[in-house]
């Protein structure tokens, strides 16, 4: 795979970048201020597809050559994207098959952004078309230093319900199961008289009377994900035939649960991440974190982008906040510290026109003269005199599970609870974890699990049984596991595993799960250590397991609601109550006092540490000065002092220790 060789030593600093909607006596003004900001990449022409091709089949590249060349002259490098993110209406218009079609039937209209729909077969001709010319033209340019695959898939469009996609839909279950046999045995359509005699009897689960076959759903969200897929495959093989030397990215919005990210991050080079923490909530520095440690576990702790954050303000939430002076710094260093290599924006100028034009940019409204221009050219300064960390791996002793078909499968309608949402059941383990300062890399369920010394599995209700048996050996080889509940539960059909909940791993965890009780939001049951259960409790019967706590009423008092299960060299614990986050830090902190996983510092509530090979990075996210404590000297990076002993970090400050 090609790699990102114009960086090699250098950290990205750069943007979104539209001249288009300028006219072109800016564009000189824009160079001028890129190179006093320190940008070194732009993301250009993301939404260029009607300037590129105005009418059908005609290309007008002048505009971007002229673009091209500018960025050259002024050291400047171009993250060209393939302009496939929104096709343009005459495209729209005289293709009205490409439309994507809720799933009331309604065909969406033209104007906005992302109207198309990813199995149409005239959308996937006309992007190739503009692919190949945009790779052609500028295969040799210098100034080309990565390809920008369309934007943000499935951020709006994510699934379509038109005859075409109904039509690729049987065509892709057809390759799945080969026979109607196997479909009907797959999708239980004993049940409810729902057996399909005739292929062309199947249709997508729009919208109906009543719940949904729940393993049909299951694979129309595999196949919507694919179709997305698909249309990024076709481009990352027309660009790696054209110039197999120039890496391909495409930049996801967050951690998506409409793509399987696993499984894009395989075809392209870069992992690229949009990140959008709301400055007003308690748990941005937690969400930001766990978005940036999914980033870099996509490619197995490569190095990644954040391609986009924004300088101040978004435009798209019901109260838009400011950032406050030095938490965009900040919150930039701390992705730095988990793993990426730049740092870029959405986006460059603030646009005076359009619905993001509310939307912050590097150079606002009122120019140079403003606080958000003098952080944006105060970082971009700085990160140009700091090595490129990308060869300085992050350190993580723990692993969370994340796999996106159990998450299909879990958050469908007709289960006990109905609020099962995968990541507040992530967010139980993670937010504890950051607080301890214990790093986190994500895991699918099938990966080499030995590199770790702790894996946790907030929830695993769909499981293969080749997956289940991967995680068994991990503990009876010396692991440890801390499972959650309603794991186990169903298999890659959302077929129930017979025999007792959770079937997979009743061995692995010395127990059986008799029958669970859904609680409501405001119910809270005791349990016998003075701690509670929430959401969600099993009744559990041990089969070899050891109670850590048991239940303190009701019915099934006294029965275990936590246990733990010496099993081969290694031991697995399972969680069966949800606990409240402040008890889950409590828990979490004895399985890792056992395991004498330690984060790099002791420092107090609110200062985060990142361990990576050679660095620490020490981010204080309180609006006012912290003091720490650093037992030896150490090099910070940023200021070159050498540091210890009793540290003033100011509000939003930062640390880089060497």
């Amino acid at each position: 795979m090609a790699d990102l060789r114009a960086f090699e030593n250098t950290l990205i600093y750069g943007c979104d970048y539209n001249p288009e909607q300028w006219p072109e006596s800016v564009w000189q003004e824009d160079m001028a201020l890129m190179k006093r900001a320190g940008v070194n990449l732009v993301s250009i022409a993301i939404f260029g597809w009607a300037r590129l091709e105005p009418e059908e089949g005609v290309y007008e590249f002048a505009w971007l050559d002229r673009i091209m060349d500018m960025l050259h002259q002024h050291g400047i490098k171009a993250n060209l994207a393939t302009a496939t993110a929104s096709s343009p209406a005459w495209f729209a218009l005289k293709y009205p098959e490409s439309l994507p079609v809720d799933k009331n039937g309604v065909r969406l209209g033209v104007g906005s952004r992302q109207q198309y729909s990813p199995a149409s077969p005239i959308y996937r001709e006309k992007a190739s078309q503009l692919v190949r010319q945009l790779a052609l033209r500028y295969k040799n340019h210098p100034a080309l230093a990565m390809w920008h695959i369309n934007n943000e898939y499935g951020c709006h469009i994510f699934e379509s319900f038109s005859e075409e996609t109904v039509c690729a839909f049987r065509n892709w279950l057809h390759h799945k199961y080969a026979t109607l046999d196997a479909l009907n045995e797959a999708w239980g359509t004993a049940f409810w008289s729902q057996t399909y005699y005739e292929w062309a009897e199947i249709q997508a689960p729009a919208a109906m009377p009543t719940f949904y076959n729940p393993s049909q759903y299951l694979d129309w969200r595999r196949f919507s994900s694919d179709m997305l897929q698909e249309c990024m495959q076709m481009e990352v093989d027309l660009l790696r035939e054209i110039t197999p030397e120039v890496p391909v990215t495409t930049n996801y919005i967050g951690i998506n649960k409409h793509l399987d990210q696993w499984k894009m991050s395989e075809i392209e080079d870069v992992v690229s991440i949009d990140i959008y923490p709301d400055p007003a909530s308690p748990s941005a520095a937690i969400e930001c974190a766990a978005q940036g440690d999914v980033a870099r576990s996509l490619k197995q702790n490569q190095p990644w982008i954040l391609m986009e954050q924004a300088p101040n303000q978004v435009q798209w939430r019901t109260l838009n906040h400011t950032k406050r002076p030095g938490q965009m710094r900040l919150w930039s260093y701390q992705l730095l510290a988990r793993g990426a290599r730049g740092i870029m924006y959405f986006q460059w100028r603030q646009s005076k026109a359009g619905a993001e034009k509310y939307h912050s940019g590097m150079v606002p409204h009122d120019g140079t003269d403003s606080r958000t221009w003098r952080e944006i050219e105060t970082l971009g300064n700085e990160l140009k005199r700091l090595p490129d960390f990308c060869h300085d791996p992050v350190k993580a002793e723990v692993a969370i599970v994340l796999d996106w078909n159990s998450w299909w499968g879990l958050e469908q309608g007709s289960h006990p609870h109905a609020d099962l949402n995968l990541m507040e059941l992530v967010a139980q383990f993670y937010a504890p974890l950051h607080q301890q300062n214990i790093t986190v890399q994500f895991v699918r369920p099938s990966d080499d699990l030995s590199p770790y010394r702790l894996v946790c599995i907030p929830n695993l209700y769909l499981v293969k049984e080749e997956d289940a048996r991967n995680i068994e050996t991990y503990v009876q080889n010396g692991g440890r596991v801390v499972m959650s509940y309603f794991s186990g539960i169903v298999n890659e059909h959302d077929h129930v595993y017979l025999g007792g909940y959770p079937a997979p791993f009743r061995k692995m965890l010395g127990l059986k799960v008799e029958e669970w009780l859904a609680l409501s939001k405001e119910e809270k049951r005791p349990l016998e250590n003075g701690w509670s259960a929430e959401q969600w409790i099993d009744v559990i019967r041990l089969e070899g397991a050891q109670a850590v706590t048991t239940h303190a009423a009701d019915y099934y008092a006294g029965l275990p609601a936590i246990t733990t299960h010496a099993f081969g060299a290694g031991r697995a614990d399972y969680l069966g109550v949800k606990l409240p986050v402040e008890q889950m830090g409590l828990y979490l902190k004895t399985v890792l006092d056992e395991l004498q996983i330690q984060p790099a510092l002791q420092v107090p509530a609110g200062i985060e540490v990142v361990s990576r090979e050679t660095t620490v990075f020490v981010l204080n996210h309180h609006p006012q000065t912290m003091t720490i404590d650093l037992p030896e000297h150490k090099k910070d990076l940023l200021s070159g002092k050498d540091v210890a002993g009793q540290v003033e970090l100011p509000a939003y400050g930062v640390l880089i220790l060497q």
